[in-house]
């Protein structure tokens, strides 16, 4: 049997590390992934997909990224049950990231814009 996910799209919000209990450092992240197909009512929708990434992976994507870049994230679907406070038990599904490629990031869209006002000076 095989579980493993590769998924492209962008941060919906900044990345920050904390430390477990344990001392290990932690992220949550949450991907928009734009579906490739329109609705019925002629628009795209978007999917949202929570991520957690672990050690290095963590600290790498907190210091390097920004809540709009696009990033790739190869790794494993983990599906957890909970009991929420009324009792009710509830699944929640992520990935558990092995590995993040930065495939944009702010400083390259600034650097992108700082081009274009170049353009428009000449």
């Amino acid at each position: 049997m095989l579980n493993q996910v590769v998924i492209v799209g962008r941060l919906v919000q900044e990345p920050t590390v904390e430390k477990t209990e344990s001392g290990k450092e932690r992220s949550f992240v949450t991907l928009a992934v734009p579906r490739s197909y329109k609705n019925a009512e002629g628009e795209y929708e978007t999917d949202f997909v929570d991520c957690v990434l672990w050690g290095g992976v963590a600290s790498n994507t907190a210091e390097y990224c920004k809540k709009g870049d696009l990033v790739g994230i190869k790794g494993k679907v983990e599906t957890n049950t909970y009991e929420n406070a009324d009792g009710e038990k509830k699944k929640s599904t992520q990935i558990v990231a092995e590995k993040v490629t930065f495939l944009s990031t702010a400083k390259e869209k600034e650097s992108d814009n700082e081009k274009s006002d170049d353009d428009l000076d000449m």
